[in-house]
C-alpha cells in the first residue's frame, strides 16, 4: 500500500503553527525533533536555529501531517495546493473554519453546494490553503 502524506515548511513558525493546529483542529503531536537534537553533524543546522522543530509528525483525525521550520528563513510559501478536511456536521464544518480563518482570509465562505450540505475554502494565518467540507 502506498501512502502519500503532506510535509509543510514554517520556515520558522512550525511550533507557532503546531499550537495553532492544535487548538484549531485538535492535532496530536506523535513526533518533534528539534534541530539541535539531530544525529547530523552541527554544520546541517541553521545558525541560530537549533530550537527550532526539525521535524514533527501530527496526527489530525487519521490523517498524518509532517512538518518543519525547514531552513528558517521566515517566508513560508504555501502554493498550488489545499489541504481537505471532513467535518462530522455543519456544526463542526462552522467551528472549524472559523477556527482556521482565525488571522486568516477566506476565499469562499461555508456553504450549501450540490456535493455538500457545507463547504467552504480559507488560508489559514500561515498561508496554507483549507477546504472544509461535510462529506454529503
Amino acid at each position: 500500500m502506498m501512502t502519500i502524506q503532506p510535509y509543510l515548511f514554517f520556515d520558522g513558525r512550525c511550533e507557532e503553527a503546531i499550537a495553532f493546529y492544535r487548538q484549531a483542529l485538535g492535532a496530536e503531536v506523535t513526533m518533534l525533533m528539534r534541530f539541535r537534537e539531530s544525529p547530523a553533524p552541527a554544520g546541517a543546522v541553521p545558525p541560530g536555529a537549533e530550537d527550532k522543530v526539525m521535524h514533527a509528525s501530527l496526527r489530525i483525525g487519521t490523517a498524518m501531517l509532517m512538518a518543519s521550520d525547514g531552513r528558517c528563513l521566515g517566508k513560508p510559501a504555501f502554493q498550488g495546493f489545499a489541504l481537505s478536511v471532513d467535518a462530522p456536521d455543519v456544526a463542526g464544518a462552522e467551528q472549524m473554519f472559523a477556527a482556521l480563518a482565525d488571522g486568516g482570509s477566506v476565499q469562499m465562505p461555508l456553504g450549501k453546494t450540490f456535493f455538500s450540505p457545507s463547504f467552504g475554502m480559507v488560508t489559514d494565518r500561515f498561508g496554507v490553503g483549507w477546504m472544509v467540507i461535510v462529506p454529503a
